[in-house]
């Protein structure tokens, strides 16, 4: 066995115990390691292991989320920066976008709010898809902001993307085509957060009261003004949340359709002014 397999072995096993992909973990670490990309490193793998990947693999090894190891998480179609202060991109938040894609197949969206934007993930995947229109991103995090900014210029997108400090839509007194959500939604002391979760990312970002539904509750009445007669809010929801926030969002004048992640789990509310 090569000794760049073997490392892959080792790691694998001893990452078992704190992840759900011990082995994915393993390549990108070794491949950051090796300064090389994941399919070079399975492909025409290097001779030596660098005496980095031992680290990397401690600091996994100890519950820090993969993306703030290596600094960066891919979403949707874009590579974002990513690290300590912002929520990790999920693939289950990309549900916003196809939703958003289906509703906007024949005219696309001009302008596009992203509230919660952390790191820019929805709004930046979104301007990527649809390179005529702008958009705004709003966070109560200026370190989430300062990511998002940084996102923005690397992807070329700096003049088409706004941040401002802010909480949700307060003060902002225009309509958007489409409006991107993905509030905090977890209980307080909820059991079913993966390992490393909150010891390592915002709680802020996380945590939503009690039930998880307190910013829904702040958020309905500002979707129903932020979003255009024609326009519409792709809103991210918990996996077991989607009746009650549905009854929320409806007693704002707002009615949905449900959009499923990619495990054919309930993740998105795709809302639309009623008329």
């Amino acid at each position: 066995m090569s000794p760049i397999a073997a490392a892959l072995r080792d790691a694998t096993a001893r990452l078992d115990k704190v992840s759900d992909t011990p082995r994915l973990d393993a390549e990108l670490l070794l491949a950051d390691a090796c300064g090389i990309t994941r399919n070079r490193l399975l492909l025409d793998p290097p001779k030596d292991v660098p005496r980095e990947f031992e680290e990397l693999v401690r600091r996994r090894e100890a519950g820090e989320p993969v993306a703030y190891i290596l600094g960066r998480r891919d979403f949707w179609t874009i590579e974002l920066e990513v690290g300590p202060g912002v929520l990790i991109p999920r693939p289950d938040s990309e549900a916003l976008v196809e939703g958003a894609l289906d509703h906007f197949e024949t005219s696309p969206p001009r302008r596009i709010l992203d509230l919660g934007t952390g790191p820019g993930s929805l709004l930046l995947a979104a301007l990527d898809q649809w390179p005529e229109a702008t958009g705004l991103g709003v966070d109560a995090s200026e370190v989430a902001l300062d990511y998002a900014r940084r996102n923005a210029t690397r992807l070329g997108m700096a003049d088409r993307a706004a941040f401002r400090l802010g909480d949700w839509g307060e003060d902002i007194d225009e309509r958007f085509d489409l409006v991107l959500c993905n509030p905090p939604y977890v209980a307080a002391n909820s059991p079913d957060l993966g390992t490393g979760v909150a010891e390592y990312e915002p709680h802020e970002a996380l945590f939503a009261g009690e039930d998880g539904l307190e910013e829904y509750r702040d958020l309905a009445p500002q979707l129903a003004r932020l979003v255009r007669p024609e326009g519409l809010v792709a809103l991210e929801i918990g996996h077991d949340q989607a009746e009650t926030v549905l009854a929320i969002m409806r007693k704002a004048g707002l009615s949905s359709m449900l959009r499923r992640d990619l495990a054919g789990r309930p993740r998105a509310l795709l809302l639309v002014p009623e008329a």
